[in-house]
């Protein structure tokens, strides 16, 4: 495809997305934080903190200058952590042109805002701008994904043309790519699917087996999406790549991030030695906070999202977080 691409963010996905867009000799460039790490970046020809082993192929090039990496590009791909993306589009507004596509690549909220990804760039962009928003999300592990093990992913977005654009640039042999109209349900899913990850972790650590998992996880899915639907977003979203798609990988890899820091909770480890001990973000600790307040808001109730505040902020052990949810008063499923 004739179309250039900026990456904005060396983190691992978008360090992911860049290598497997460049694969298919799209010019990609990739904005880094300073000239010293665009400077390595481009001698290593890898991302040796985060994806030692895939290398850079030619036409992925890196700069820490935005008037270089943004205004030629076709497609701004945003891939920060979620409390850095504010920050990032001030950097780069100025320089993107009307009708360029712009894809958030991060599943998490705002704090203490609680505002989706989505919301943060139309605040911080004109309107001239806001019918290119878009958000990717979906069972999407980066290190999977460069190795070329197949995948799916979904694009959503209110620009139905420029949703296709963006689907027709990233769409792949191994990457199968969907769209979506529902932008407020495909971030919602990719944000809050973090909560239940962290206590599928627990599970795991705690060993309650696979049958209580299997139900922890079920139940988790089920509250995540009636947070979702009193938001506005369609329910068969969280029965998609966004919603079950995404919980089933993150809840059951150990490639997860937030499954990993929910087992080392389990495991007894303060959130702090485990957060100390990462390179990357486990975007589901902040969503949890920012899901409750928009549930309160919403009078959506989230006893399991409530639990795990509970258990990253306020002391309560995973063990007796368990046994709360287990005494809850019988109720029906539906």
């Amino acid at each position: 495809m004739d179309a250039t691409v900026a990456v904005i963010g060396t983190t691992t996905w978008g360090t992911a997305l860049g290598i497997i867009l460049a694969r298919k000799n799209i010019p990609v460039r990739m904005l880094a934080r300073t000239a010293a790490e665009a400077e390595q970046l481009q001698s290593d020809r890898r991302n040796v903190r985060f994806l030692p082993n895939a290398s850079f192929p030619d036409s992925l090039t890196i700069s820490d200058s935005v008037a270089q990496v943004v205004p030629s590009a076709d497609l701004i791909i945003v891939a920060v952590p979620s409390h850095t993306l504010r920050h990032n589009i001030q950097k780069i507004r100025d320089c993107i042109s009307p009708g360029v596509p712009i894809l958030s690549a991060a599943k998490g909220l705002e704090l203490p805002s609680g505002k989706r990804m989505s919301q943060v760039m139309e605040e911080e962009l004109p309107g001239k701008l806001h019918p290119g928003i878009c958000a990717i999300s979906g069972p999407n592990f980066a290190g999977e994904i460069v190795q070329g093990k197949i995948a799916s992913t979904v694009v959503a977005g209110r620009d139905g043309h420029g949703v296709e654009q963006v689907q027709a640039i990233l769409v792949s042999r191994s990457l199968r790519v969907y769209t979506s109209e529902d932008l407020l349900g495909v971030e919602l899913g990719g944000a809050l699917k973090n909560i239940i990850a962290l206590g599928a972790g627990i599970a795991d650590g705690l060993n309650i087996g696979d049958n209580g998992k299997a139900a922890f996880i079920t139940r988790g899915l089920a509250e995540i999406t009636r947070l979702g639907i009193a938001a506005g977003a369609q329910p068969l979203t969280f029965a998609g790549l966004a919603g079950l798609g995404d919980v089933i990988a993150t809840c059951a890899s150990k490639l997860s991030r937030n499954r990993h820091v929910g087992e080392q909770l389990a495991q007894g480890y303060s959130l702090a030695e485990i957060q100390e001990s990462m390179d990357n973000v486990a975007e589901g600790v902040n969503t949890t906070g920012a899901a409750l307040a928009m549930a309160k808001e919403l009078n959506v109730e989230m006893p399991i999202a409530q639990a795990t505040y509970q258990v990253l902020f306020e002391g309560l052990s995973p063990q007796e977080a368990i046994t709360q949810l287990m005494e809850r008063p019988p109720r029906s499923e539906w």
